[in-house]
């Protein structure tokens, strides 16, 4: 095939395959060549292929308009900031709700066979809605079974004003009807805390989404919780003792380097 290895490359990252079967049927139609799978998968790698994981563009994002805005705001908003919150002079602190219903989460383990777990019934829900510090990593919590608010909001103000007492501080969100209404705003504002409103189509920038990511495959991905309360108590200790106990993994995890999509390929197909 190395006679084809120009059209083939072409060929690839205009309609990159989604399996080696796949590329080995891709390889057929425009060389008229039959291969084995192994000799498949090792041609792609010979030219600099790998099976990597797709990303996704959150929303417009990928709008360069949208892009633009993003940059802006990082660059002008967020970042001088975070660089008072390293310096002390100021707390930052990334808010969101997520919403973890109790159901099967299945993922890869490494098992002699394949593996099966119980799926709960019911669709019961346990709602978190979190503000997590830029620089300390400590994570604050609001909890209930029914639904977020604004009345949510203002109790997660309230027990942040009280930690960072005469404090400056920013909470980075994004534009939910119920995190930019007028009893959030008026409440930070008595409070003396900033609210910084991410734009639109932006978790990228929020940090606290990756913290409900790391939480999710730590306590969800292929476990089974028999109880509704056992499942909301594993959430809620790893998401209380996380700054603790995975402080390491959180350093990692919640740099302050953000995803950009200005030169990424996006995939059309």
């Amino acid at each position: 095939m190395d006679k084809h290895t120009t059209a083939l490359e072409t060929y690839f990252k205009e309609h990159p395959p989604r399996t080696v079967a796949e590329a080995q049927q891709a390889i057929k139609d425009q060389t008229g060549i039959e291969r084995s799978p192994t000799q498949v998968q090792a041609f792609m790698k010979r030219i600099g292929m790998k099976c990597r994981k797709v990303g996704y563009v959150p929303g417009r994002a990928a709008n360069p308009d949208k892009q633009a805005e993003q940059e802006t705001f990082q660059t002008q908003e967020l970042e001088p900031r975070l660089a008072e919150a390293k310096a002390g002079k100021r707390r930052v602190l990334f808010m969101d709700a997520a919403h973890f219903v109790m159901g099967a989460y299945l993922s890869m383990v490494w098992c002699f066979e394949r593996l099966f777990i119980a799926s709960p019934s019911g669709r019961q829900r346990f709602n978190v809605l979190g503000a997590v510090d830029a620089v300390t990593k400590e994570i604050f919590t609001i909890t209930n079974e029914t639904y977020i608010n604004a009345e949510s909001i203002c109790l997660l103000l309230k027990k942040i004003a009280a930690k960072y007492a005469g404090e400056t501080i920013t909470i980075v969100l994004d534009n939910a009807r119920y995190q930019k209404c007028a009893l959030v705003s008026q409440y930070a504002a008595t409070l003396g805390i900033e609210l910084l409103y991410l734009p639109a189509y932006s978790p990228h920038l929020n940090l606290i989404e990756r913290l409900w990511r790391y939480v999710r495959k730590e306590c969800l991905y292929s476990k089974y919780y028999p109880k509704f309360d056992g499942f909301k108590q594993v959430i809620d200790d790893c998401i209380q003792n996380a700054h603790v106990k995975h402080r390491d993994d959180l350093e990692s995890l919640l740099t302050w380097n953000f995803q950009s999509f200005k030169n990424v390929k996006i995939s059309t197909v």
